[in-house]
């Protein structure tokens, strides 16, 4: 009789803790931000977006999708993220499309964002480097705007969590576009990098604003922190094993656009200093992380 009972036992035990050794914990994840968000750059267009939204199958956020699908932890997928879009597009309509806030919702549990350089003009500064000189007072113009940025940025983190209460929200940076040295000698490297078009004090002043931008972001993470937001900051700057001397103008293999994406064919300036595939693959894993 005892050996019967204890059978019994181990049988009840057993299937009274299968559930919990079966159970995965599962991804609601929306993905939110701009063209770093979007994937921009990256190739593989869905319908319907390229021209505007650009949204990339290619992109961080669709990578990170994948993978928890794959491992059967994603419950729900939305790719709300729009390039051009600065922080306060994020609760408004734009390009034709439902506001991305809009995509939240309380049970949302991961939140994935880039937002913050279309506040500040980044990109239109950057194609001055390009087409003129950027130096001195147009550099000081981005770097004044920093402030305001972060005060932005911690106000739609905030919003995220009144969306989403139970959201673990992690904020990716932008890292950097350029080296901060002269061209390696010898390299084969992309035409932007060409004499006379960024010159040394242009990629020392630009890299100012690379910089100044991922502080400002470190700075507003910890700002939403201390409003209990749940989030964290996954920066390209912290993983040089990933990401250096994979800028334009480095001896590495690019992570970003140059002017190949004004080639016939392709995206245009709009892609220009934006990660392409493997760029995106490299944030994926600096997600992952």
């Amino acid at each position: 009789m005892k050996r019967t009972l204890t059978v019994v036992f181990a049988v009840l035990a057993t299937l009274g803790s299968a559930p919990a050794a079966q159970a995965t914990p599962r991804a609601s994840l929306v993905l939110l931000g701009d063209s770093y968000a979007s994937g921009t750059g990256a190739g593989a267009y869905q319908d319907g977006t390229a021209g505007n939204c650009w949204r990339s199958t290619n992109s961080y956020g669709e990578l990170v999708a994948d993978q928890l699908r794959t491992q059967g932890r994603l419950r729900s997928f939305v790719n709300a993220s729009c390039s051009g879009a600065t922080t306060a597009d994020l609760s408004r309509p734009f390009k034709n499309r439902p506001a991305q806030l809009d995509s939240l919702r309380r049970n949302t549990n991961l939140v994935l964002l880039t937002a913050g350089t279309n506040d500040i003009g980044y990109a239109t500064y950057g194609g001055q480097c390009i087409q003129s000189d950027c130096t001195g007072a147009p550099t000081q113009a981005v770097l004044a705007k920093l402030p305001q940025m972060r005060g932005n940025v911690t106000g739609l983190l905030t919003e995220i969590r009144k969306r989403s209460p139970y959201a673990r929200v992690i904020v990716v940076g932008y890292g950097r576009q350029v080296s901060t040295s002269d061209n390696p000698p010898g390299a084969t490297l992309d035409p932007v990098c060409g004499n006379g078009i960024l010159t040394a004090a242009e990629r020392r002043e630009g890299n100012e604003v690379t910089e100044g931008l991922d502080a400002t972001l470190r700075l507003a993470v910890a700002d939403a922190r201390r409003k209990y937001v749940n989030v964290t900051y996954a920066s390209p700057f912290d993983r040089p094993d990933l990401f250096d001397g994979h800028a334009l103008c480095e001896a590495g293999s690019p992570f970003l656009r140059g002017f190949d994406a004004l080639a016939p064919g392709q995206e245009g300036p709009e892609a220009v200093f934006h990660p392409n595939q493997q760029g995106q693959a490299a944030l994926a894993a600096l997600v992952r992380a």
